[in-house]
């Protein structure tokens, strides 16, 4: 018995010593904040947690958004035993022990078993693949929690047996719902301004606006014109929170960027750029660096970049983007910083056209649909011995033999000499390239020799 009061009163203590974040975690489905698409009346994880008729479920979503606070909900309400595990820390070991007890539960008591794996994206191929048989046989149903793209990694077959649930950032409703929460449990007022900042920098994670306000609420304390007793004690009543509260508590938050973020901000730096908006450049490009993103990886994007959207209206523009890649490779961080700065500024100024891009796309469109045709004999290698027997090269008339420096000839096979793939815009110096085009399109001047007689016959081939 007196094991039993002295667990209690530690429990009890532990629990008044945890974090705010871990304090104020909901007991119900009524208290928990946000996710209504997933947790209103009626909803569909909603409908399966109160009926104790979940099957594996994968939740996916960013840090503080509810995924660890869902499964212990889950855990005081199924009729099923509840197992944990962190898949930082679990082996396949640590899963067939897992597996073999739920399995005597099922066979000695009829009892279920739900397996809570946090962080299931650090598991491995191999202990995904331990895993799977149990939950594809039911032995297990499984609650997957992860804050990276199941999609890319979770194994198919895995993801394949449990059901998506993705969990949003909260609002900005429901981080202050939650802030008035803390304020109530840590007998603390906040002001307007303190609580915007807060709100806004929380960027939909609960569990860090729970911690940056107890972090504020602590410095808060700390005011000269705090009540005090007589012996310096502050005296137990409403504390006030200040702008310059918050803000110290923010000061060290960490910049969130996983394999999700990744694709996400790199798609939005080049649309960006493709844009015109430098300024939005510039900030993609700042958020990268700052979250640690490979140099390289930015520059071989801007390098594709340079032709697929800029292409002929500025070739000035692939040349930058070439030596800003060089320059990442030879001087390095943080110095590279400025040379892909340089790059994205002038990539996203420059006059766009995906006109380059297009055209290939049309040409490969030709050559897998339509029939390829053949080598026109007159521009056909004439360098072997025995090639021009089979006449090959006879009728090439040599550019540099007229004075334009250009002759009106057959280039492709016949079957394709009517099809256009390449049509330049009015932007940039493609302008002057369209004038050129059409300029010969007319022009049409009489053909020269029947063959070249050019020194440097390795032009005619």
């Amino acid at each position: 018995m007196a094991d039993d009061l002295f667990a209690a009163a530690a429990e009890d203590r532990l629990t008044r010593q945890a974090p705010l974040a871990a304090r104020l975690r909901p007991r119900t489905l009524d208290e928990v904040v946000g996710q209504e698409h997933l947790l209103g009346r009626g909803r569909p994880l909603r409908a399966l947690i109160e009926a104790d008729r979940l099957s594996s479920v994968i939740l996916w979503g960013p840090p503080g958004t509810g995924k660890t606070s869902l499964s212990q909900l889950i855990a005081n309400t199924t009729a099923k035993a509840f197992e944990q595990l962190s898949a930082v820390t679990a082996s396949v070991k640590d899963v067939r022990e897992v597996a073999g007890r739920a399995r005597d539960r099922l066979g000695e008591r009829g009892q279920g078993t739900i397996l809570f794996l946090d962080e299931v994206h650090r598991f491995n191929k191999a202990q995904q693949d331990a895993l799977l048989p149990s939950v594809e046989s039911g032995l297990l149903t499984l609650i997957g929690a992860t804050t990276e793209n199941p999609f890319f990694e979770v194994n198919p077959p895995l993801l394949s047996r449990s059901t998506l649930f993705r969990l949003e950032p909260l609002s900005g409703g429901a981080c202050t719902q939650l802030v008035r929460r803390g304020l109530e449990v840590e007998n603390a007022t906040i002001d307007d301004d303190a609580l915007t900042l807060l709100v806004e920098r929380a960027n939909g994670d609960g569990r860090h606006v729970l911690t940056s306000l107890e972090v504020a609420v602590a410095i808060a304390h700390e005011h000269p014109d705090a009540a005090r007793d007589e012996d310096g004690r502050i005296v137990d009543e409403l504390v006030r929170v200040r702008v310059d509260d918050v803000e110290a508590a923010l000061g060290t938050k960490a910049l969130r960027y996983g394999r999700d973020d990744h694709f996400d901000v790199i798609s939005a730096f080049i649309k960006s750029i493709r844009g015109s908006d430098a300024d939005a450049g510039l900030y993609w490009l700042a958020r990268m660096l700052e979250a640690g993103e490979d140099a390289r990886f930015i520059a071989r994007r801007l390098v594709i970049l340079a032709s697929e959207d800029i292409g002929m209206a500025d070739s000035l523009s692939l040349v930058v983007a070439d030596a800003t890649a060089r320059a990442v490779e030879f001087v390095g961080l943080p110095e590279a910083q400025l040379n892909l700065a340089h790059c994205v500024v002038h990539l996203a100024s420059a006059p766009k056209s995906n006109r380059v891009t297009v055209a290939l796309g049309r040409a490969v469109a030709d050559v897998r649909e339509r029939p390829g045709g053949e080598v026109p004999a007159h521009l056909r290698d004439a360098h072997y011995r025995g090639a021009k027997s089979l006449g090959h090269g006879q009728g090439y008339d040599y550019p540099h033999d007229h004075p334009e420096g250009w002759v009106d000839q057959q280039y492709r096979p016949a079957e394709l000499e009517d099809r256009v793939y390449y049509e330049p815009s009015d932007h940039g110096a493609e302008q002057r390239v369209r004038t050129r085009m059409e300029q010969r399109s007319t022009a049409r001047p009489a053909a020269g020799p029947a063959a070249s007689s050019s020194p440097d016959e390795a032009a005619t081939s």
